[in-house]
């Protein structure tokens, strides 16, 4: 079994909010930290919603859902973390803020062995882990939305994380949580989203030059190819943001044609048409659809 006890998430978005989640239902205590009380708030009513649904559809029972209700603390400080066994940061995309996380909890965190993991999904664990003063100690623990439900976790050691690290990080993920991990090496875009997001990019490059058009793309990968979702669809559900964030830095480091963003991509994230998160995107969504349904990544 994991040696790890206390866990702590910085952000309770998707991510963050699903990470707390399966600790929860692990009966792994777990403090969330959010930028402010207001987003703490809304970070308290996510988790709950999930877990009420979980208790609706079966996954959990009543005392179980409450057990695990009972287990996550919401807070809006980030000392709250200071002597917690791993901290997983699941701040949004952004390198620069998630370097800010690191640096903050470099000097927030005092325990000797507490391990710092990232579950970014495409921006490389070296250089987060530079932010730090403990570098062997950062290691990539990427989820997959929703957390609850999707078992794979991408564990990505850098050059400098000590195998000890990589280690107690991949016996919490399968013992503790009970999910299956794949490791990888640190390079953009790991190996989900290397093989994913290009597939994604074409799909929108085939809409944009009217090769066809959304409802067939999407249509055709399904009923074509046995697909549970079309390209569309899912690049929806992932988020338009998330899913350039991810094309672009994984052409920043290779340089690929087949990585860089479609023009159209890029126009429909500045006009704020994200997916379901945002109510439209390649597709509309109703308000109640676009809150409830959690979003792969």
């Amino acid at each position: 079994m994991s040696d790890i006890k206390r866990v702590g998430v910085v952000g309770c978005g998707l991510m963050g909010a699903g990470i707390a989640e399966v600790c929860a239902r692990a009966d792994v205590p777990v403090t969330v930290v959010e930028r402010d009380a207001e987003a703490a708030r809304a970070g308290r009513l996510r988790i709950g919603r999930s877990l009420d649904r979980a208790a609706a559809h079966g996954r959990l029972n009543a005392a179980r859902r409450e057990a695990a209700g009972a287990l996550i603390t919401v807070v809006d400080e980030l000392d709250a973390l200071h002597d917690h066994d791993v901290v997983i940061e699941a701040v949004a995309g952004d390198e620069d803020l998630k370097v800010d996380v690191f640096a903050r909890l470099d000097t927030v965190v005092t325990g000797e062995r507490t391990i710092l993991a990232t579950n970014t999904s495409s921006i490389l664990v070296i250089r987060l882990a530079a932010a730090t003063s403990r570098p062997d100690r950062v290691v990539g623990v990427h989820f997959f939305n929703p957390v609850p439900v999707l078992r794979l976790v991408e564990l990505v050691p850098s050059l400098l994380t000590s195998p000890a690290t990589a280690a107690r990080a991949e016996r919490f993920v399968t013992a503790t949580l009970g999910k299956e991990v794949v490791r990888t090496r640190d390079k953009a875009g790991f190996f989900v989203n290397a093989l994913l997001v290009p597939y994604l990019l074409a799909a929108i490059r085939m809409v944009e030059s009217g090769s066809a058009s959304v409802e067939d793309v999407d249509r055709g990968m399904v009923l074509g190819c046995a697909h549970p979702l079309g390209p569309l669809v899912l690049t929806d559900l992932i988020g338009l943001d998330t899913t350039r964030a991810i094309a672009e830095s994984m052409y920043a480091e290779f340089r690929e044609p087949q990585y860089s963003p479609p023009p159209l991509l890029s126009r429909m994230v500045e006009a704020g048409l994200l997916g379901r998160k945002s109510g439209r995107g390649f597709h509309t969504y109703d308000e109640a659809a676009s809150r409830q349904a959690p979003a792969p990544a």
